[in-house]
């Protein structure tokens, strides 16, 4: 659950938390023998959506090995003459111009993947519990998950041990190490959406529940149990078209959009505070459910104000308040998924009628847990998160 990523590239804090829905990459480095008989190939298969993509080994280094490896240890941007080279690289597949979240994925994948490990052969497959492009922080997943496969692979990253919520054979990873992924998942992410909070992949990351300003983190630690309905209006966006159009907002009323962030900033204090707030009894609870869902209302007013909400987000408001439940969007707007707080005390028929009614306007619903594990490695070469609200 995020306050408002938009205020945050303008200064303003944000409260944002895991998900349990992962995303998972795993990584097989194929024999250096084939690279030197020249049949070796990178090889990227993303299995949710049928798509399949490979690079000679050869014509990578020819493209990309311009310019000196500086290693993994350090994470650095891709510079301009490095992204011309990917652009021309991605042309060879011709992918349509309308599939632009595509382009934007293998740009970031090509850049991380020769950034950490250079040209070297291997096949990597990616699958994801998350709807891409719709708020979820899809990108910031696919981000994360990618970086810790292959600075693991590096011999950069490696587990600690420690108890995971993902089962035998997943394993926790170190603070300096989740530092290192997040880092470099964040270029990831600069290629992906141009001027990103960092927010996505940090909650990525690190997990549990954060406040995020101005590039510092303060952890969160949730004192009872919250639960979301997320509603996927299957309607894409393009968020860096949205970034760019608050920036513009903000640009021609500047006071006005000053005292937006400003707002936004002090409902992210107070979710901070309450969240951490230990209810004990059913009354506590609901009180303490009841603020945090006027602050949810508070702040989907001001995303309205920015400019960021959408017909199809505002027809899922007005399903959930008939049945008297709070929900704002998620992510950069303009389509994507919608947050509905669901109380402690809310009957399951009363959350089946909902869902009902979502699902009838051709909407598609997720139950989830707030709160939770960030990157985990399991034994067998994957990688894992949770994905992020945001």
């Amino acid at each position: 659950m995020e306050v408002c990523e938009h205020a945050v590239v303008h200064g303003s804090a944000a409260v944002a938390a895991a998900i349990d829905l992962y995303t998972r990459c795993s990584l097989r480095l194929l024999p250096l023998a084939d690279d030197e008989a020249g049949a070796a190939v990178l090889e990227l298969d993303l299995r949710d959506h049928g798509l399949t993509f490979s690079w000679p080994c050869a014509r990578l280094h020819e493209a990309l090995l311009t310019e000196e490896v500086a290693g993994a240890q350090e994470a650095r941007p891709c510079s301009p003459d490095r992204m011309a080279s990917i652009a021309r690289l991605l042309e060879e597949h011709e992918i349509p111009e309308a599939k632009v979240w595509l382009s934007a994925g293998l740009s970031a994948f090509l850049f991380l993947y020769t950034s950490i490990l250079g040209c070297r052969p291997g096949k990597v497959t990616v699958s994801s519990d998350l709807p891409m492009g719709s708020g979820l922080g899809s990108s910031a997943a696919f981000c994360v998950s990618m970086s810790g496969a292959l600075l693991t692979a590096a011999g950069m990253v490696a587990a600690v041990g420690g108890i995971s919520s993902k089962g035998t054979g997943w394993e926790l990873v170190g603070k300096d190490d989740l530092e290192l992924v997040n880092q470099w998942a964040f270029q990831g992410e600069k290629i992906i959406h141009g001027k990103p909070s960092g927010i996505d992949n940090t909650v990525s990351t690190f997990g549990s529940m954060i406040k995020f300003k101005k590039g510092e983190l303060t952890n969160l630690k949730s004192r009872n149990p919250i639960k979301m309905l997320i509603t996927d209006t299957r309607v894409g966006r393009n968020t860096k078209a949205l970034v760019a159009g608050v920036f513009e907002r903000a640009s021609r009323h500047s006071d006005a959009m000053a005292s937006v962030f400003h707002a936004v900033n002090s409902i992210s204090e107070e979710v901070s505070s309450l969240v951490e707030l230990a209810a004990n009894d059913e009354i506590a609870i609901t009180s303490k459910e009841e603020k945090l869902a006027e602050l949810m209302e508070m702040n989907q007013g001001l995303l309205q104000c920015m400019g960021v909400s959408h017909s199809s987000i505002e027809t899922v408001l007005r399903t959930t308040l008939k049945f008297n439940l709070v929900s704002k969007l998620t992510g950069a707007g303009g389509g994507g998924c919608v947050l509905t707080l669901i109380p402690t005390l809310l009957s399951n028929l009363v959350l089946e009628k909902v869902i009902a009614e979502l699902e009838s306007q051709s909407f598609r619903c997720f139950i989830v847990e707030v709160g939770g594990q960030g990157f985990q490695v399991c034994q067998g070469g994957c990688s894992c998160f949770n994905g992020d609200v945001v």
